[in-house]
């Protein structure tokens, strides 16, 4: 009996001699590894299923723990408006992260997943979080260091909600305003662009000194993954219409696309989103020598590529026509991880069988998972996979608030101002006895956010939290000022009121992608009707609220200012601060203004350049006090 005891002993021990041992040369798991010996350790223990597992990327829709454990998923995402809830608090949030994240820390090898989300001018998904105003206004600051500092108000309002990575920034460079997304490029110029891209330390965190160019970074648990989108010429197609072909030559395409992502690369981005668009007929999501030859090889870079939403789906016409083609060709491009995002079993098993049957070598999916893998232990996610609560109070914070009014005073253009420059209408006396507001954004906080707010589209009306225009004048003239709000006034109602002056705030509905593309560029109906009725009697300022330049020559006669105010977001008192001279005008357009639709594309350095506003162009006011 004694013998047997001693036996089963020896034998406990040797298990656990062994479970030690087997422990110790687990080294992907110890952080004072260097990171690339930790990716080897981890991709030689994993199996074909768990590698391919990493390439996906699902929606929070169709995840759940079981899912992310069975599949060994390597990341999820919120679509636009893709929420745990309506108005969900950023607990919530936390919650159905962590819940996710728990599957994944239950597989074998427990490589944690990492969940993406576009914050685009903000955390515009998430309910009371600060937004920001869209790139295009961004770029009219000329200010990298105000842009910085909102990339980092971004990533802690992002971590907030225990999310790690975010679809953003767009680098694109719009030549051609009818395009949808053309908000979300900060400029038709590509150095401004290049500029811009000063938002990625903000994301990410500066990068340490003598850090190898073309190596991701990601500075710890108050910063997030960014990702460079979307490669490469996507604001360059034809007419300006989404998703379509950019047709230039390989120098148009490198001087003015691309210098971009070299800039975000040289910062350090984690990873880069690849384009709907082609470019000469070639869809960019199988176009290997720009994905692997130019972006890997010549660029170095060594994050993670990572498809756009169901974009291999759209590499065929109809979409998903030819899903194991579109499979093959995708992944042999250079495609690292693909955002399926539904139909995940399907991408899966086409995926495993294009490998076995040796039409994707094994040596493409290493690549991919390595490169996965880099980002995921720069991030820091194997030591912290789960969030808490201890940064909710970061969502929608008063500094927060405070730099995105700063940021839309900086990003409000000057057009016109009086008929000369002897007579100014702006800055506007506080003091006044009845002044008029009107117009349908005036007074509409989804309005002014524009398109990625709350949903994919944005919304009109009360969406979020934040300070309407309307709310801001009435904030900031003297309290004696009667302010009348009429959305739309009929003219004999102006000439019959005798108001002071008047502010008419009017522009785009809300939109994004596709559905903003626009052939005329016209103002809506109502817009015209209310400048016309209100300028025909009384002095007025028109602010625009648009994503883009729109069709405005027929008006600016009657018009005494004009204000190109873009999509401010939640903090309209910017607007304000500046329309009654608690601050100057500063702004420069980043776009070209044009008179007609006709000359259309029409940029700065073209030969044939005649804009009503040129490019740079924004008159300049100085603060002043006691108004």
């Amino acid at each position: 009996m004694a013998k047997d005891s001693a036996l089963l002993i020896g034998i406990l021990v040797l298990c656990c001699w062994a479970a030690m041992a087997d422990a110790e040369y687990m080294a992907y798991k110890d952080p004072k590894h260097p990171i690339n010996h930790r990716i080897k350790d981890l991709l030689g223990r994993m199996t074909l299923e768990e590698k391919i597992g990493q390439m996906v990327q699902i929606d929070r829709t169709v995840a759940s723990a079981e899912v992310m454990k069975k599949y060994y998923i390597g990341s999820v995402l919120s679509g636009g408006g893709s929420v745990p809830a309506k108005k969900a608090s950023p607990k919530t949030w936390v919650d159905m992260v962590n819940d996710f994240q728990m599957g994944s820390l239950s597989t074998r090898l427990g490589i944690p997943m990492i969940y993406g989300i576009d914050a685009v001018h903000g955390h515009g998904n998430v309910y009371k979080a600060t937004l920001f105003p869209h790139n295009v206004g961004l770029g009219a600051t000329r200010d990298p260091e105000l842009v910085k500092k909102i990339g980092a108000a971004t990533a802690l309002e992002v971590r907030a909600t225990g999310i790690p990575y975010i679809f953003a920034p767009c680098v694109a460079v719009c030549r051609d305003p009818r395009w949808g997304r053309c908000y979300e490029s900060y400029s038709e110029d590509p150095k401004v662009v290049q500029s811009m891209t000063e938002i990625i330390p903000g994301l990410q965190g500066d990068l340490p000194a003598n850090f190898r160019k073309g190596v991701p970074y990601v500075a710890g648990k108050q910063k997030v993954a960014a990702c460079a989108k979307h490669y490469v010429g996507d604001g360059g197609t034809t007419k300006g219409i989404n998703e379509n072909n950019t047709v230039t030559s390989k120098h148009e395409l490198l001087s003015i696309h691309m210098p971009g992502y070299s800039s975000s690369i040289i910062k350090g981005v984690a990873t880069v989103m690849v384009s709907y668009s082609s470019w000469n007929g070639i869809k960019m999501h199988v176009n290997r020598d720009l994905i692997t030859g130019f972006l890997k090889n010549t660029l170095r870079f060594r994050g993670f590529v990572i498809s756009d939403w169901e974009g291999l789906d759209r590499t065929t016409s109809p979409p998903h026509a030819n899903y194991t083609h579109s499979i093959l060709a995708g992944v042999n491009a250079g495609i690292d991880m693909i955002m399926v995002p539904s139909k995940y079993n399907e991408f899966i098993d086409g995926l495993t069988l294009l490998v076995k049957n040796n039409s994707i070598p094994i040596s493409r999916i290493d690549d991919a998972v390595k490169r996965i893998l880099r980002v995921k232990f720069t991030m820091g996610i194997f030591e912290n996979p789960l969030a808490d609560y201890s940064m909710t109070k970061y969502l929608g914070s008063r500094e927060h608030r405070e730099l995105a009014r700063e940021a839309v005073r900086k990003s409000l253009v000057l057009l016109k101002n009086g008929e000369s420059a002897d007579e100014p209408l702006i800055p506007l006396p506080k003091k006044a006895s009845k002044i008029l507001v009107a117009g349908s954004h005036a007074n509409d906080i989804g309005n002014q956010c524009g398109g990625w707010t709350i949903e994919w589209q944005g919304q009109s009306g009360n969406t979020t939290s934040g300070t309407t225009i309307l709310e801001a004048i009435k904030n900031t003239v003297d309290p004696k000022t009667e302010v009348v709000f009429n959305e739309n006034p009929d003219a004999s109602y102006v000439k019959s009121n005798k108001f002071s002056y008047a502010i008419v705030m009017v522009g785009e509905p809300p939109y994004s992608e596709t559905f903003g593309d626009s052939l005329n560029l016209t103002l809506p109906d109502s817009a015209s009707t209310a400048i016309t009725n209100v300028c025909a009697s009384v002095k007025c300022v028109v602010v625009l609220i648009t994503g883009r330049p729109v069709v405005i020559q027929q008006y600016v006669a009657q018009i005494d200012a004009l204000v190109a105010a873009w999509l401010p977001g939640t903090e309209g008192q910017g607007v304000a601060d500046v329309l009654f001279g608690d601050y100057g005008f500063t702004g420069k357009l980043p776009r070209t203004w044009f008179k007609t639709v006709d000359q259309l594309p029409m940029n700065v350095g073209d030969k044939h350049y005649d804009p009503l506003y040129p490019f740079g162009y924004g008159l300049t006011t100085e603060p002043i006090k006691d108004n």
